[in-house]
């Protein structure tokens, strides 16, 4: 992968929702994937580089805790090669 990966989890579709729209806005990421966890959880996950990772994932959690509660965020600024096989 060799760029960084940025989460977003939220307890609402929603506000899984306007996270992605805002990381996309905000930065240049690109969304990786989305997963319904269970229980009304979704995260959003992006990739880019570090700095653009971590400004979308900042803002994306202001943005979307207005809608409703984060769960979790997290960066991970240079992933190993096997997580790239959890993300296919």
């Amino acid at each position: 992968m060799r760029q960084a990966i940025g989460m977003v989890e939220t307890r609402s579709l929603v506000a899984a929702i306007q996270a992605a729209d805002t990381m996309v806005k905000s930065a240049d990421v690109r969304i990786v994937d989305m997963n319904f966890v269970g229980s009304g959880v979704v995260a959003v996950i992006v990739s880019g580089e570090v700095a653009a990772v971590q400004a979308a994932v900042d803002n994306a959690t202001e943005i979307a805790g207005q809608i409703s509660e984060i769960v979790s965020t997290n960066v991970i600024a240079r992933p190993h090669d096997e997580v790239d096989k959890i993300l296919e």
